[in-house]
Protein backbone atom coordinates (compact mmCIF):
# COMPACT_ATOMS: atom_id res chain seq x y z
CA UNK A 1 0.00 0.00 0.00
CA UNK A 2 2.68 2.23 0.98
CA UNK A 3 4.50 1.83 -2.83
CA UNK A 4 1.21 2.67 -4.41
CA UNK A 5 0.96 5.62 -2.25
CA UNK A 6 4.56 6.49 -3.12
CA UNK A 7 4.08 6.18 -6.83
CA UNK A 8 0.58 8.26 -6.67
CA UNK A 9 2.16 11.36 -5.19
CA UNK A 10 5.24 10.82 -7.55
CA UNK A 11 3.07 10.70 -10.55
CA UNK A 12 1.12 14.23 -9.19
CA UNK A 13 4.88 15.48 -8.25
CA UNK A 14 5.80 14.78 -11.76
CA UNK A 15 2.03 16.47 -13.13
CA UNK A 16 2.38 19.38 -11.03
CA UNK A 17 6.15 20.06 -11.86
CA UNK A 18 5.22 19.68 -15.64
CA UNK A 19 2.46 22.22 -15.86
CA UNK A 20 5.01 25.60 -14.94
CA UNK A 21 7.58 24.24 -17.62
CA UNK A 22 5.87 25.18 -20.97
CA UNK A 23 8.16 25.17 -24.23
CA UNK A 24 6.04 27.63 -26.29
CA UNK A 25 7.23 31.11 -26.02
CA UNK A 26 4.82 34.16 -25.22
CA UNK A 27 3.54 35.32 -28.50
CA UNK A 28 3.64 39.49 -29.01
CA UNK A 29 1.11 40.29 -31.66
CA UNK A 30 1.06 44.05 -33.34
CA UNK A 31 -1.78 45.58 -34.54
CA UNK A 32 -2.62 48.48 -36.93
CA UNK A 33 -5.53 50.18 -38.04
CA UNK A 34 -7.69 53.13 -38.81
CA UNK A 35 -7.41 55.25 -41.72
CA UNK A 36 -4.24 56.56 -42.87
CA UNK A 37 -3.03 59.55 -45.31
CA UNK A 38 -0.40 58.74 -48.14
CA UNK A 39 1.81 61.84 -49.32
CA UNK A 40 3.39 61.32 -52.77
CA UNK A 41 6.49 63.41 -53.23
CA UNK A 42 7.80 63.70 -56.77
CA UNK A 43 6.37 62.81 -60.21
CA UNK A 44 4.85 65.06 -63.39
CA UNK A 45 1.32 66.10 -64.63
CA UNK A 46 -0.93 63.43 -63.34
CA UNK A 47 1.53 61.78 -61.95
CA UNK A 48 2.45 64.04 -59.28
CA UNK A 49 -1.07 63.65 -58.22
CA UNK A 50 -1.55 60.98 -56.34
CA UNK A 51 -1.92 60.81 -52.86
CA UNK A 52 -4.76 59.17 -51.04
CA UNK A 53 -6.59 58.10 -48.15
CA UNK A 54 -6.40 54.14 -47.36
CA UNK A 55 -8.63 52.55 -44.36
CA UNK A 56 -7.63 48.99 -43.32
CA UNK A 57 -6.32 46.60 -40.40
CA UNK A 58 -3.79 44.63 -39.94
CA UNK A 59 -2.22 41.66 -37.60
CA UNK A 60 1.33 40.58 -37.31
CA UNK A 61 2.56 38.01 -34.83
CA UNK A 62 6.35 38.80 -33.60
CA UNK A 63 7.25 40.04 -36.89
CA UNK A 64 7.76 36.93 -38.51
CA UNK A 65 6.52 37.31 -41.98
CA UNK A 66 4.19 39.51 -43.93
CA UNK A 67 0.46 39.94 -43.39
CA UNK A 68 -2.32 41.14 -45.69
CA UNK A 69 -3.98 44.27 -45.02
CA UNK A 70 -7.94 44.30 -44.84
CA UNK A 71 -8.82 47.05 -46.78
CA UNK A 72 -11.96 48.68 -46.20
CA UNK A 73 -11.88 52.07 -47.92
CA UNK A 74 -9.41 53.59 -50.16
CA UNK A 75 -9.78 57.37 -52.34
CA UNK A 76 -7.42 59.59 -54.25
CA UNK A 77 -7.19 62.71 -52.74
CA UNK A 78 -6.91 64.84 -56.26
CA UNK A 79 -9.20 64.85 -59.17
CA UNK A 80 -6.03 65.00 -61.91
CA UNK A 81 -5.25 60.80 -60.14
CA UNK A 82 -8.20 60.00 -62.51
CA UNK A 83 -6.06 60.02 -65.68
CA UNK A 84 -4.02 57.39 -63.86
CA UNK A 85 -6.88 55.38 -62.02
CA UNK A 86 -10.51 56.45 -63.15
CA UNK A 87 -12.31 53.79 -62.01
CA UNK A 88 -12.16 50.13 -60.25
CA UNK A 89 -9.07 50.02 -59.14
CA UNK A 90 -7.71 46.94 -57.38
CA UNK A 91 -5.69 48.03 -53.91
CA UNK A 92 -3.71 45.03 -51.73
CA UNK A 93 -0.76 45.18 -49.45
CA UNK A 94 0.85 43.49 -46.68
CA UNK A 95 2.92 44.54 -43.60
CA UNK A 96 5.37 43.30 -41.11
CA UNK A 97 5.22 44.31 -37.99
CA UNK A 98 7.24 44.30 -34.54
CA UNK A 99 6.96 45.77 -30.84
CA UNK A 100 10.16 45.84 -28.70
CA UNK A 101 9.37 45.91 -25.15
CA UNK A 102 9.48 49.36 -24.93
CA UNK A 103 6.89 49.24 -27.24
CA UNK A 104 8.21 50.85 -29.68
CA UNK A 105 6.89 49.26 -33.22
CA UNK A 106 9.12 48.90 -36.19
CA UNK A 107 8.53 47.05 -39.62
CA UNK A 108 7.62 47.18 -42.95
CA UNK A 109 4.41 48.36 -45.01
CA UNK A 110 3.90 47.96 -48.94
CA UNK A 111 0.68 49.15 -51.15
CA UNK A 112 -0.07 48.34 -54.70
CA UNK A 113 -3.01 50.00 -56.52
CA UNK A 114 -3.83 48.99 -59.57
CA UNK A 115 -5.73 50.73 -62.16
CA UNK A 116 -9.40 49.45 -63.93
CA UNK A 117 -9.64 52.17 -65.95
CA UNK A 118 -7.53 52.81 -68.04
CA UNK A 119 -6.11 49.54 -67.25
CA UNK A 120 -2.47 48.58 -67.22
CA UNK A 121 -1.01 51.67 -64.77
CA UNK A 122 0.53 50.12 -61.61
CA UNK A 123 1.02 52.04 -58.33
CA UNK A 124 3.86 50.86 -55.89
CA UNK A 125 4.38 51.85 -52.56
CA UNK A 126 7.23 50.04 -50.79
CA UNK A 127 7.69 51.22 -46.96
CA UNK A 128 10.53 50.48 -45.68
CA UNK A 129 10.51 52.17 -42.78
CA UNK A 130 7.43 52.16 -40.26
CA UNK A 131 7.85 53.79 -36.97
CA UNK A 132 5.72 54.38 -33.61
CA UNK A 133 4.03 53.04 -30.24
CA UNK A 134 2.46 50.35 -29.47
CA UNK A 135 -0.40 50.66 -26.73
CA UNK A 136 -1.95 46.71 -25.72
CA UNK A 137 -0.32 45.67 -28.77
CA UNK A 138 -1.83 47.93 -31.36
CA UNK A 139 0.04 50.96 -33.04
CA UNK A 140 -0.21 54.66 -31.78
CA UNK A 141 0.46 57.50 -34.77
CA UNK A 142 1.85 55.19 -37.35
CA UNK A 143 4.12 56.60 -40.13
CA UNK A 144 5.57 54.70 -42.82
CA UNK A 145 8.50 56.11 -44.91
CA UNK A 146 9.58 54.82 -48.59
CA UNK A 147 9.21 54.96 -51.88
CA UNK A 148 6.79 54.53 -54.81
CA UNK A 149 6.70 54.06 -58.35
CA UNK A 150 4.20 54.02 -61.44
CA UNK A 151 4.56 51.57 -64.04
CA UNK A 152 1.81 51.33 -67.05
CA UNK A 153 1.79 54.73 -68.54
CA UNK A 154 -1.59 54.47 -69.60
CA UNK A 155 -3.38 58.41 -69.60
CA UNK A 156 -0.23 59.17 -67.46
CA UNK A 157 2.23 59.47 -69.93
CA UNK A 158 4.75 57.70 -67.98
CA UNK A 159 7.89 55.96 -69.35
CA UNK A 160 9.87 53.26 -67.80
CA UNK A 161 7.96 54.51 -64.30
CA UNK A 162 8.70 56.91 -61.86
CA UNK A 163 10.33 56.59 -58.22
CA UNK A 164 10.24 59.16 -55.65
CA UNK A 165 9.73 59.25 -51.94
CA UNK A 166 6.38 58.80 -49.75
CA UNK A 167 4.93 59.24 -46.04
CA UNK A 168 1.72 57.47 -44.93
CA UNK A 169 0.32 58.79 -41.89
CA UNK A 170 -2.18 57.05 -39.48
CA UNK A 171 -5.08 59.37 -38.59
CA UNK A 172 -3.34 62.33 -39.10
CA UNK A 173 -2.93 65.01 -42.21
CA UNK A 174 0.60 65.19 -41.55
CA UNK A 175 3.59 63.36 -40.03
CA UNK A 176 7.23 62.62 -39.46
CA UNK A 177 8.72 59.77 -39.88
CA UNK A 178 12.13 58.67 -37.98
CA UNK A 179 14.84 56.49 -39.46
Amino acid sequence: MKKLAFLMLLGLALLVASCGTSTTPPQTTTSAGGNWEAQLLGGTGPASQLSFVIAFTVTDTNGTSSQPLSITGFSFLNESAGACFQTGQTVSGSATLTTSNTNQVTGTMNLTVVSGVPAGNTLTLSGTTVSGTATNGTLNSGAVSGTWSLSGGAGCNVTGGVATSFTLCQNATTCSTTT
